[in-house]
């Protein structure tokens, strides 16, 4: 036996097994030699073999500790994890303070997805050695798991302080800060990372998603082709490709990419979510509801599949995805983000059912949560609406008008979210001679470049009354140079009317008549308490800060009406067209004419066909606009009448002035 093992020693792998078996051979009950075929068999890959030589030899000594924690990790090799787990709490039963012991159970624990436990594991080993460098590096990775990402990050920086050039580790802390919005200090992280191995696939594709967060989408394209070179099947370097495509609407790419990492890659869950989101965008509603459940089949704790896929179907009693919603909405340890995305769909979900009670007890505490994690600022808000009024007097409006860019390519359509802005989009769409480029923040690009005598950006509103004839048809035709470029971008050159249906434009109506005079702007408006539940009902992807407690959202919603009301008074008669979704509803033909007649088109039918429109459609209301016109979301708001006092207060309603609150 003295012989095998120093083979072994030497490196001489195949003597030593030889030497080994040639043992056994004569003494079948020979515990070292079977031990030692087991080790060597798991080093060349014979995993099958080598369980078995563990299980003859723990047959023999079944206390053995080294001899169960290599059979542990044979059989988490083979991905037995439950047996694994078992191999090694028999271990642990025979010495507990076995730090390496605690440290394997722990792996095995985290792709069981036990990270709880998985972190108490690693805990243990930890007291026992505290320098036990790679137990800190992965309760990192299970603190990250757990959306405990200052700890986890706590956990990389005592690892990197024993290991400083672990590669492993600077990745897993970028995404660790990447968790924590510390976009910069990731993309550091990955840098050290990748200055130590170049060639290192993964930390380039988590780089590539960190430059997507920092709006650096070149520089993330660039990072994931880095990747793509040195791994062409790395599925996730596609998956997240396509996320930055998307993000430049280049859909049809980035539809592309996401099928050719799901073929690559079956069982990835967030692949088939993002699919799904771009398929929806894009009009194919199922395609897009197979593949939200595709993701949910793969990863039934995905909340932000089901918030998407509760948005596009219709729940009706026994629905197996409401009940795994429940189930999922009854463990503990869920983050703060996934509880409060199950709370919208849940919403969502009982809403169907008409059990509005407990729609908005989920709704409630979603929006709850919401509210908590972001930074609104009421009065900074109002007094925005202030300055604007301030600013734009009719003194300013008589004195400025006359020059801007002459051209009428320009269609603002604004409004709360969830007053109709998609509708109105989608029927102006529809129309051959028109482009509808959907929520744009070009006019904010066009105006903030807009710069004072000492070279800085002045403020706006308060930029407007420095501007001269000069200044503002500067704006008005970068505006439309952009405009331009976005419509030849996406196979339109030739249209003659290109909408920007961003919501919040209401703030630059002003702006917009000085600096683009023939440009059309369209008010839409809705009930106000259909308006305000309707967004009290959505977690928008964009964030709009100020729908998530329902009296900010009162109380937004009538200053915004006095904003529009100041708008009627100091632009001329007639400027803004204001359209009643109610008016929509009821008489679609003789609204969508009076808004081409308002554009300037001669009238086409295909814009009653809205619905049948191709084209990607990236708001809150992407399924609602591929359906025909339907009456059922007017006066929708008195389902939950019972429980709105503080939007009703806000809005300065009585329970009776609500019900004709038109």
């Amino acid at each position: 036996m003295k012989r095998a093992v120093a083979a072994y020693q030497r490196g001489q792998l195949r003597e030593a097994d030889d030497l080994a078996r040639a043992i056994v051979g004569v003494k079948p009950n020979y515990f070292d030699a079977l031990h030692l075929i087991a080790v060597i068999s798991t080093q060349q890959r014979r995993l099958d073999e080598a369980l078995a030589s563990y299980n003859r030899a723990l047959a023999l000594q079944p206390g053995h500790v080294e001899a169960l924690c290599n059979r542990g990790a044979t059989l988490h090799e083979l991905k037995r994890f439950d047996e694994a787990l078992v191999s090694y709490d028999r271990a642990l039963v025979a010495r507990p303070d076995h730090a390496g012991a605690l440290f394997n159970r722990g792996v095995t624990l985290q792709e069981l997805k036990r990270f709880a436990e998985a972190l108490a594991s690693y805990d243990h080993a930890l007291a026992l050695r505290p320098h036990y460098a790679e137990a800190l590096y992965n309760r990192g990775i299970t603190l990250h798991e757990l959306k405990r990402f200052d700890e986890a990050l706590a956990s990389y920086d005592r690892a990197l302080a024993l290991q400083p050039n672990q590669v492993g580790t600077l990745r897993n802390r970028g995404n660790t800060l990447h968790g924590l919005k510390r976009f910069d200090e990731a993309l550091a992280s990955y840098d050290r990372a990748l200055a130590l191995q170049p060639d290192h696939a993964e930390a380039l594709r988590n780089r590539g998603a960190t430059l997507h967060a920092l709006k650096r989408f070149d520089d993330a394209l660039a990072s994931y082709d880095r990747a793509l070179a040195l791994q062409p099947d790395h599925a996730e370097a596609l998956r997240n490709r396509g996320a930055t495509l998307h993000e430049r609407e280049d859909l049809h790419a980035a539809l592309a990419h996401y099928r050719r990492a799901v073929s690559l890659k079956p069982d990835l869950a967030d692949g088939y979510h993002n699919l799904g989101n771009v398929l929806e965008e894009l009009g194919q509603l199922q395609e897009a509801q197979s593949a939200y459940c595709e993701a949910l089949r793969l990863d039934p704790n995905s909340t932000a599949a089901y918030v998407n896929l509760a948005a596009g179907k219709t729940f009706k009693p026994g629905d197996a995805h409401l009940a795994a919603m429940e189930a999922l909405a009854a463990k503990k340890g869920l983050s703060t983000t996934d509880r409060m995305q199950l709370d919208f769909a849940l919403g969502k979900a009982y809403a169907d059912l008409k059990d509005y009670a407990r729609s908005f007890a989920h709704l409630s505490a979603g929006n709850a949560a919401k509210r908590a994690i972001i930074a609104y600022d009421e009065q900074a808000t109002v007094a925005v609406f202030d300055r604007i009024e301030a600013v734009f007097t009719p003194e300013l409006i008589a004195a400025k008008s006359g020059g801007g860019h002459p051209s009428a390519l320009p269609v603002f359509v604004i409004g709360m979210p969830r007053s109709g802005t998609t509708l109105v989009e989608q029927i102006i769409a529809s129309h051959p001679l028109a482009y509808g480029a959907g929520e744009l923040q070009t006019l904010n690009e066009a105006a903030f470049t807009v710069r004072g005598t000492d070279g800085k950006t002045l403020p706006y509103p308060e930029f407007v009354a420095a501007l001269d004839a000069g200044a503002l048809r500067q704006i008005g035709a970068r505006y439309v140079a952009m405009l331009g470029e976005l419509a030849a971008k996406h196979g339109a050159p030739g249209a003659e009317r290109i909408t920007n249906k961003m919501p919040s434009n209401y703030y630059f109506a002003g702006l917009v008549h000085l600096a683009l005079p023939n440009a059309k702007i369209i008010h839409t408006i809705r009930d106000p308490l259909d308006t305000c539940m309707s967004c009290f009902c959505r977690l928008f992807t964009a964030e709009q800060s100020h729908t998530y407690d329902l009296g900010e959202l009162g109380r937004y919603y009538r200053r915004y009406e006095r904003l529009m009301a100041h708008w009627r008074r100091v632009l001329p008669v007639g400027r803004i067209l204001e359209v009643r979704y109610e008016d929509v509803v009821a008489d679609l033909e003789r609204q969508a004419r009076r808004l081409i007649a308002y554009c300037g088109l001669p009238w086409d039918d295909r814009c009653l066909s809205f619905h049948k429109t191709d084209r990607p459609v990236r708001t809150a209301s992407a399924t609602q606009v591929r359906q025909p016109i339907y009456t059922s979301a007017i006066g929708r708001w008195r389902a939950y009448e019972a429980h709105i006092a503080p939007l009703l207060n806000a809005l300065g309603l009585t329970a009776v002035e609500a019900t004709d609150s038109r």
